[in-house]
């Protein structure tokens, strides 16, 4: 994929919405993160109720192997630094593309493919092979909880913590699974969205879903200055209803951002973060 910054090391950075000007800032991570090696793609964040305590669950695809690892940290706030706490790797989590924490030590995550090589994952995807999967991991427990995606992408949580929602990228679809007390999922349904969703933002008081999306895939995977990726914003309404709405509320040519992944709501303001470009801060009507 494109690089723009191809020198620069891998980061997690902070921005506060409650400031009228964003000043995006690095957080400092532990010694033992290897940082010319770290890099780290999706993320979740999980409160623990009984103390406060922020956990930081992140995707990390090592170079020059890119092998699957979760990393997980604790989050001090005042010294905005990040105290890496575990790593943790799976033969089942082969290919992860995002994750979900559910507490300090367990969440669920997506597959994206199931082969590890990158030549046998583009055949993969050229065959349509409906191999990915939803993977639940606890210390005590992993197992496969879902089956059947083309292609695992973004994964949330409802607000209730009832529901599961995770992307099949290639499929177009967002599917929501019931979560059970046992931490079993078993499929609700599946809402078409007409695009290619990535990552998945859940409104804490609506509780419409957001993702980021890219319109032609194939230029994210194939970039050309002269044809840049498009980019995407599509909300979800009443996921739950027999008439779900879906609304594209952002369409870009790539004159502004390129390759939209994620779009995250807080007080009328909306980021659309990118795979490898800007971020896009907005005001919402």
């Amino acid at each position: 994929m494109k690089s723009f910054a191809p020198d620069r090391p891998a980061e997690i950075l902070l921005v506060d919405l409650n400031d009228d000007v964003l000043h995006p800032e690095p957080l400092q991570l532990s010694k033992d993160i290897d940082a010319p090696s770290f890099n780290p793609h999706g993320l979740s964040v999980y409160i623990d109720e009984r103390d406060g305590t922020v956990y930081l669950f992140v995707v990390n695809h090592p170079i020059p192997d890119y092998n699957s690892c979760i990393e997980i940290f604790k989050f001090d706030e005042k010294q905005k630094f990040l105290l890496h706490l575990k790593t943790i790797k799976h033969p089942l989590l082969q290919s992860v593309n995002d994750i979900v924490a559910v507490g300090p030590e367990s969440f669920y995550a997506t597959n994206d493919y199931y082969f590890e090589s990158v030549p046998m994952k583009f055949v993969e995807g050229f065959l349509g092979l409906k191999w990915t999967n939803v993977v639940y991991y606890s210390p005590r427990d992993v197992r496969e909880v879902a089956l059947g995606l083309y292609s695992g992408n973004g994964i949330a949580i409802s607000n209730d913590k009832k529901f599961i929602y995770a992307v099949d990228l290639t499929a177009h679809t967002i599917n929501v699974y019931e979560k059970h007390a046992n931490w079993t999922l078993t499929p609700v349904k599946a809402v078409h969205v007409d695009t290619c969703a990535d990552n998945l933002f859940v409104d804490p008081v609506t509780g419409d879903i957001w993702t980021g999306a890219h319109p032609n895939l194939h230029k994210i995977l194939f970039y050309k200055d002269e044809d840049p990726p498009l980019s995407e914003v599509i909300r979800i309404q009443k996921i739950h209803s027999d008439r779900p709405v879906v609304t594209r509320v952002y369409v870009n040519n790539g004159s502004v951002i390129q390759g939209s992944s994620v779009a995250a709501v807080y007080k009328k303001k909306l980021i659309i973060g990118t795979v490898f470009h800007k971020a896009l801060y907005c005001q919402l009507d």
